[in-house]
Parts: C-alpha cells; sequence; structure tokens
C-alpha cells in the first residue's frame, strides 16, 4: 500500500508536468473505485488549470480556479506521466489529458483508491477534517505525542498508525521507526515515557525522510510518478525480514499480527 514517501514521491515526480497546465479532456472507464467518481467528473475538470499540488497524509490536492481534486491512492493505486498517445491497460482507470501533450493516469487494479472533487475547503472535507499533524511538521512532537498519548491502552505501533494521532505513518515505517527506537510495538501507548516518546519522534522523522530520499519502498505495486519503482526496500531493517538475524544483535526477529498488519521486531532490542 502506498504510503507517506510513496506519495510524496509521487508528488514530485508529477508536479512539473501538471502545475500551471490547462486540462484539454478527461477520460474514465471507471467510476466505481472506492467511492464512486462522480458522474459529471469529466464536465467538471475540463478546461481548469492546475495552480498548486500538496500533500495531506496520504491525500494528494489538486487545486484548481473552481475546486480541489482529492486524490488518494488505496492499495494498489499510482499515478503516473505519460505521453497522452499511449494506450490505457486494464486497470488504467482515468486519464487527466493536458494542454502539453501530457496524461496524468490513474491506475488501480484493486480499486480501493479514491478521486473526489469539492469546492469547498478541503481541510474541511470529511475525508480530512479529522487527520493529526503531518509527521515531518513543526507540530509533530514528543510532547504532543506523549499528552495524546495518556491513559491510552492500545499498543504504541497502532497509536502511531491512527491518522487522527498523526497522518500517514503507514505499517512499513511504524515497524522500522519503533526499531529504530528500540520499543516494543506490543507496548501500550500509554506506558511509554517522554523521553522514548522524543526518541520515536526523531525515528519516524528520520525513516519517513530516508525513504522520501530512496524514492518510496517497492514491495509489490508501487511506482512512483515517473513509472519508476521505489528503493528503499534495500534499507528496511525489520520490516520483511521476520525469522532472519536482527541486523544489529544477531537475535531472530519475530514477525505476529496486530490488528490484520504485519508487526516484526527484535525481541533484544525491543525488550
Amino acid at each position: 500500500m502506498p504510503e507517506l514517501p510513496e506519495v510524496e514521491t509521487t508528488l514530485n515526480g508529477i508536479k512539473p508536468f501538471i502545475i500551471n497546465q490547462k486540462i484539454n479532456s478527461v477520460i474514465i472507464r471507471h467510476y466505481g473505485l472506492r467511492w464512486p467518481i462522480q458522474s459529471d467528473m469529466e464536465t467538471v475538470l475540463h478546461g481548469q488549470i492546475i495552480k498548486k499540488i500538496i500533500r495531506l497524509g496520504k491525500y494528494l490536492l489538486l487545486t484548481m480556479p473552481r475546486g480541489t481534486l482529492i486524490l488518494h491512492l488505496g492499495m494498489s493505486g499510482s499515478l503516473r506521466i505519460v505521453n497522452d498517445k499511449i494506450p490505457a491497460g486494464k486497470h488504467d482507470h482515468v486519464d487527466i489529458h493536458f494542454a502539453n501533450h501530457q496524461c496524468l493516469r490513474f491506475r488501480d487494479p484493486r480499486r480501493f483508491g479514491a478521486m473526489l472533487w469539492t469546492e469547498a475547503d478541503p481541510s474541511k472535507h470529511p475525508l480530512l477534517a479529522q487527520l493529526g499533524p503531518e509527521p515531518l511538521g513543526t507540530t509533530f512532537t514528543a510532547q504532543y505525542l506523549w499528552q495524546r498519548a495518556q491513559k491510552k491502552k492500545v499498543n504504541i505501533k497502532a497509536f502511531i498508525m491512527d491518522s487522527k494521532v498523526v497522518v500517514g505513518v503507514g505499517n512499513i515505517y511504524a515497524n522500522e521507526a519503533l526499531f529504530a527506537a528500540r520499543i516494543n510495538p506490543k507496548k501500550a501507548a500509554g506506558k511509554i515515557s517522554l523521553a522514548d516518546y522524543k526518541k520515536l519522534v526523531l525515528a519516524i522523522k528520520k525513516v519517513l525522510k530516508a525513504a522520501i530520499k530512496s524514492g518510496g519502498t517497492t514491495l509489490k505495486d508501487f511506482v512512483h510518478g515517473e513509472g519508476k519503482k521505489g528503493y528503499f526496500k534495500v534499507k528496511l531493517k525489520v520490516y520483511g525480514r521476520g525469522g532472519k538475524p536482527c541486523l544489529t544483535c544477531g537475535t531472530t526477529l519475530k514477525e505476529n499480527r496486530q490488528g490484520q498488519r504485519t508487526t516484526v521486531f527484535c525481541p533484544v532490542c525491543q525488550r
């Protein structure tokens, strides 16, 4: 599933090709995504100019004169820039054609992605209004996280993956950050000290920045805006390495399921 680094990488890949570009046409081949694409989307987007594109958590917001297009890649989605003459494939559900003969192509084999339109303030949209702070922003601090965690019995991994607490810390990077901070993923969020939260916040920021720099993590479906794969997978220290030796101490890494998500940790380094 594309997580924050993959979405940020996608943004960086498509932005140079679509910013300040006029939409000539839109082709929608399948309206049935996680939430149905509105029936008049082709007409709504026609003639508009992309004035700004930003990431909010795992969402991409494309600002235009008459509103904002909200995009989410879901479980297997990708956005790619292709020449507008390249034929669409089986899972290429939406093409946005620009005046510069480039096409923003939305591909989503599992169709858990989203393409929504709003003419109101996008930050007040139901999908975005309750989101927590950006993990790479200045408001995401150890003090903030520690205060939110008080009396919380939920395990720390689920806690930092809650988008109402902090946006964009998905499963891969939660595993990696907890290992870097030497915190057991099963420990209750309310039982973790402020000192350990300082380590965790630094680890989250470091891991996410490193993943963005490497172009995201390719595990199965993800490719970024220019169709290239991400390479952070080669730097993963625990995720996907269950049963293998810990790269720090040599102990066999444990793997289990927490909330239907794979969790990998070192029983020695993360007591």
